[in-house]
């Protein structure tokens, strides 16, 4: 999340230098209107370029972080599992030992009763 945010900065103070720059190249440009035009569109594509480097960049950090987070999650859904089914049988050994006690409760009760 913080490197998101990082990123979000960092993209911003790109295209704010950027901006910066084109504006005052044009105000203090000594060449031709037709030529600082096209130092400003050869800026433009290298930002450009440099903006998609970083955000393949910043996708594949994030593929690897979901997929660590993702293989972190499957480790301890697993974990969860055992702690069930391990819960399960003890609870169900509890109960058939109490549901057995009572059957031989009620079957001594009956036998006295006779």
């Amino acid at each position: 999340m913080d490197n998101s945010k990082n990123t979000g900065k960092i993209i911003g103070s790109l295209v704010v230098g950027a901006l910066a720059g084109a504006t005052l190249g044009v105000l203090f440009a000594p060449s031709k209107g037709s030529k600082t035009r096209s130092k400003i569109a050869g800026g433009a594509e290298n930002l450009a370029k440099d903006l998609k480097k970083k955000m393949k960049s910043e996708a594949k950090d994030f593929r690897k972080s979901v997929t660590k987070e993702a293989k972190s999650l499957k480790n301890k859904a697993a974990e969860l599992e055992g702690l069930v089914e391990g819960k399960f049988e003890s609870v169900s050994a509890t109960l058939k030992d109490k549901a057995n006690a009572l059957l031989h409760m009620n079957s001594d009760h009956e036998l006295k009763q006779k």
